[in-house]
């Protein structure tokens, strides 16, 4: 793999095995709609297991490209000449994989908010690129992954069953099609996947929406997340506009969600009930991680 000079860091378990830790062989997936918990549950099982891997959402992670810029070599040079006040912080949040350079660019601290809308372009998800493209560079990432006791946020439905319900709009056998190819490939690799379930998913929303504020209270994830479908091809054709669409939209992905579980992952899938007792749900997960 050609390096640059200047700090592109290289992801843990790509390629080449990373050591066992003791959470063993399995790579934990932790899934579930807004508000079930999966951040909390990440951090819970950090602090039983401190010597394995964890994976926010925006890491540069080996699975996931989520707030992730997937760039060429021509674009990567062009944002390091644009943006040369801060190119060292660009370069050390920087990865490269074949001939493509990821940039965790939510995670360098810029000035300059144009950074921050220029990167977000490059993303793969949401309809930026077309599906075989998209589906092939999700597959690939997931082929090359070899690592061991790595935990992954939202790293296996989130952000890719969002494209592909949204900007796709991909019929339900196609997306199913979708995780049968990527289960396929995981499975080899210790997948196993935590599904926080939550019947609840108008009072987990409105839960979200409160807490997810600013210090004078003003929301901040509502109003992207609700903009966010509205624009999205599947909210402009349903004319998705409030609170009761956003809920019809997560009650939607549930199902689907779940019955990808049933029909596709099975064995390998945990589904815990997000209001379960913290003792309960490490419990079960500890026994799940084998």
């Amino acid at each position: 793999m050609e390096k640059e000079a200047g700090g592109i860091s290289s992801i843990p378990g790509v390629d080449e095995p990373t050591s066992v830790f003791a959470l063993g062989k399995r790579n934990l997936f932790i899934e579930g709609v807004p508000g079930t918990g999966k951040s909390t549950l990440l951090n819970r099982l950090v602090r039983q297991w401190p010597e394995c891997r964890p994976y926010r959402e925006g890491d540069l992670s080996p699975v996931e490209l989520a707030w992730c810029s997937y760039l060429t070599k021509d674009e990567w040079k062009s944002i390091l000449c644009r943006y040369s006040d801060f190119e060292k912080e660009i370069r050390d949040k920087t990865s490269q994989e074949d001939d493509r350079y990821i940039v965790a660019y939510t995670r360098v601290l810029a000035e300059e908010r144009s950074f921050y809308q220029e990167m977000e372009q490059y993303e793969i998800y949401n309809g930026r690129v077309d599906f075989e493209t998209f589906r092939h560079t999700i597959m690939k990432r997931y082929r090359r992954f070899f690592g061991e006791g790595c935990i992954f946020e939202c790293s296996f439905f989130q952000n890719s069953i969002e494209s592909l319900m949204l900007f796709y709009q991909l019929p339900e056998e196609k997306i199913l099609a979708f995780y049968e190819e990527a289960y396929g490939i995981l499975k080899e690799k210790g997948f196993g996947l935590i599904y926080l379930d939550s019947e609840e998913i108008k009072r987990n929303l409105l839960h979200v929406k409160r807490e997810r504020s600013d210090e004078n209270g003003n929301e901040m994830w509502y109003p992207l997340m609700l903009n966010y479908l509205k624009e999205s091809p599947y909210g402009k054709a349903h004319g998705y506009e409030g609170i009761e669409d956003v809920v019809r939209h997560f009650e939607r992905r549930r199902r689907l969600e779940l019955k990808i579980i049933r029909e596709v992952v099975k064995e390998d899938c945990l589904v815990l009930h997000a209001k379960d007792k913290e003792e309960a749900l490490i419990a079960k997960c500890r026994s799940f991680a084998g």
